[in-house]
C-alpha cells in the first residue's frame, strides 16, 4: 500500500501521540523472495514446499522505519509471521515473496511498478511460479485492492468519483487474478484477506475527523465485500482481518476514543507522530494480527514438505 497522504499535514502531533502504541523494531530488509524464484535455475531435484505470499506492500512487510520515516521491506510482516507460524509443523517449507509495494488490482495483472523479469507482472510471476512448483505450494495468501481506493481520502473528506473508479478498478480485474492463480494450482489452498480501516485515525482530527472517519467505514465495507464476492467465486478462502480490527466498531471506551479508532492507532502506524506516521501501514503488532486471522483459515500445511 502506498504511503498514507491524508492527516500528514493537518494532525497535530500531540494529540496523535496520545493515541500511539509503540511498536517493536523491525528486523534487517529482506530480498522480495521472487528474486530467488526467478534465479534459482530451474527446480531441485527434490522441491521443497512453499508459501507464497503476493500482494502489496502488506505482502511484504513494509513499515515506515527507515532514515527519516521513509517505508522499508522488512522481515517483520504478516507473511513472515504466518511463515514462522506454520513452519514447526512443516520443516521443509519456504517462504516466497512476490509483493509489490505500491501495486493496484491493474498492476498486478499488466505490471509497471515492480520488476518482475522475464515476467511482465506480478500475476505473470506468481502463475509461472506455481505452475513451476504445482504440487508444492500449500499456501498462497493474497491481498490486493486498497491502493486502488487509497488516494480517495483527503483532509476534507471522501471522493465518490475516486471511490467508484476504484472499485470498478478491483471488481472487473481481481476475478482476472483469482481465475488466473485458480487455473495454474487448480487444488491449490489460495486465502484472501479483508482490509483493515486506516482512515479512522481521522477521527482525531475533531468533528471533522469524526465525520471523514465515520464515512470511510462503508467505503472499507463495500471495498471489502467486494473482495470476498470475488474471493468465493474463485473458491478462495479469505481471512477476517476487517472484523479481527474491529473496523465497524464505534462502541466508545472509557477514553473516549471508539474501539476502532483506537485499534488503528494500536496496530497501524497512523497516530505516530512524524517522522514515522501518519502512515497506513501496520506496525508489528497489527502484522501479527493480520497472520492470526490468515491462521485461523489455514489447514492442511503440515502434510508438505516432509521427506
Amino acid at each position: 500500500m502506498r504511503g498514507v497522504r491524508i492527516l500528514a499535514a493537518v494532525v497535530p502531533v500531540a494529540l496523535l501521540a496520545a493515541g500511539t502504541t509503540g511498536a517493536a523494531a523491525a528486523g534487517g530488509p529482506v530480498r522480495p523472495g521472487h528474486e530467488h524464484f526467478l534465479g534459482d535455475g530451474g527446480r531441485p531435484s527434490a522441491p521443497p514446499s512453499y508459501y507464497l505470499a503476493l500482494g502489496d506492500s502488506l505482502a511484504q512487510g513494509v513499515q515506515p522505519l527507515g532514515p527519516g520515516g521513509t517505508s522499508i521491506v522488512t522481515d517483520r510482516g504478516y507473511a513472515d509471521d504466518l511463515y514462522a507460524a506454520l513452519r514447526p509443523f512443516s520443516p521443509g517449507l519456504r517462504l516466497e515473496k512476490l509483493g509489490c509495494p505500491g501495486e493496484t488490482v491493474p498492476t498486478m495483472i499488466a505490471g509497471g511498478v515492480c520488476g518482475y523479469a522475464p515476467y511482465a507482472s506480478q500475476l505473470q510471476a506468481a502463475v509461472a511460479f506455481l505452475s513451476a512448483h504445482r504440487g508444492h505450494v500449500p499456501l498462497v495468501t493474497i491481498d490486493i485492492g486498497a491502493n486502488d481506493v487509497d488516494g480517495c481520502a483527503s483532509s476534507t473528506g471522501l471522493s465518490p468519483a475516486c471511490v467508484a473508479a476504484g472499485l470498478t478498478a478491483v471488481g472487473s480485474g481481481l476475478p482476472r487474478i483469482v481465475s488466473a492463480l485458480r487455473a495454474a494450482d487448480p487444488g491449490g489452498q489460495i486465502l484472501g484477506m479483508t482490509y483493515y480501516d486506516p482512515f479512522l485515525a481521522a477521527w482525531l482530527l475533531g468533528t471533522a475527523g469524526e465525520e471523514i472517519a465515520q464515512a470511510s467505514v462503508p467505503l472499507a465495507e463495500d471495498l471489502n465485500g467486494l473482495l470476498e464476492r470475488d474471493y468465493a467465486a474463485g473458491r478462495i478462502g479469505v481471512a477476517p482481518v476487517q472484523e479481527a480490527f474491529r473496523t465497524s466498531d464505534f462502541s466508545a471506551l472509557p477514553t473516549g476514543v471508539p474501539l476502532n479508532v483506537a485499534l488503528i492507532c494500536a496496530w497501524t502506524w497512523m497516530c505516530a507522530p512524524p517522522p514515522a506516521g501518519p502512515n497506513i501501514h501496520a506496525n508489528a503488532v497489527g502484522y501479527a494480527v493480520i497472520a492470526g486471522a490468515f491462521l485461523s483459515r489455514v489447514r492442511g500445511v503440515a502434510r508438505y514438505g516432509r521427506r
